[in-house]
């Protein structure tokens, strides 16, 4: 039945200019065609202005203007409408902010003593796993309001988890089990999407296809990326802390 609705949804979407799905509400833009791409700057005052504020307030931490880089790059960049056309480019938008800005940040703003790592691990899955959803997700790219909804929990509750994370405080053993399980969740949520039978998406129905790929087969390739590379900074994650917790061990009375 859904993939009913999503050849129907094509078939509308190709009779319109430039063939695509018409969503008035998307925060990025029409989703853009491979030529124009390198032209589709997101140039909103309100992001810029946003991110030119975190620079001043983070400008004496290395990793809080590192993380306002990587937001640069998923707001500002190209990238930006490129997730409007591509799930496989929006997954690795929400991959860079849950698993690279979010730990830079809370880097800056680590917590303090021993805190609890189960609640802001469940809420920081729970929101990753919601807005997967395909109503959810769909909503958000066609609702600027949801949009930033989407984006401010994703990062705020990942910000909450990666505290937890580098807290300081004498055993890293569950620290590095909620590391695993972070990426395990993750991972997870990208095997199902890479094997689900049929495109999940409405929102990525059309213009995939301008990109030489088919929705299904670009909605496998962001599973693959949730799945794989995005292993990549839990694993990096998991050598600071235990680095870090190695030395705080080692420079503790004999």
């Amino acid at each position: 039945m859904r993939q009913a609705h999503l050849a129907a949804t094509r078939n509308e979407a190709t009779d319109r200019p430039g063939g695509f799905l018409i969503m008035d509400g998307i925060y990025c833009g029409q989703p853009p065609p491979p030529a124009e791409l390198w032209a589709s700057w997101n140039l909103d005052p309100a992001v810029l202005a946003a991110l030119l504020g975190l620079t001043a307030l983070l400008r004496r931490e290395p990793a809080g203007l590192a993380a306002v880089a990587v937001m640069f790059v998923a707001f500002v960049s190209p990238l930006c409408a490129l997730s409007s056309a591509l799930f496989s480019a929006r997954v690795l938008h929400h991959v860079l902010l849950v698993a690279v800005a979010a730990p830079l940040l809370a880097v800056v703003r680590r917590g303090r003593g021993r805190t609890g790592l189960a609640l802001p691990f469940s809420a920081s899955t729970a929101v990753l796993w919601i807005w997967h959803v395909p109503a959810s997700y769909d909503l958000a790219l066609s609702n600027v309001a949801v949009y930033w909804l989407m984006q401010l929990t994703l990062l705020g509750s990942a910000v909450w988890f990666w505290r937890g994370i580098f807290a300081i405080e004498d055993a890293p053993i569950d620290r590095l089990v909620f590391v695993v399980a972070g990426f395990a969740q993750m991972g997870m949520l990208g095997a199902i999407l890479t094997f689900a039978p049929a495109p999940l998406y409405a929102a990525h129905a059309v213009a995939p296809f301008l990109w030489g790929l088919t929705p299904l087969q670009d909605q496998q390739l962001g599973g693959l990326i949730m799945w794989v590379p995005a292993g990549v900074p839990y694993a990096a994650a998991a050598i600071v802390v235990a680095r870090r917790s190695w030395s705080h061990l080692s420079s503790g009375p004999a």
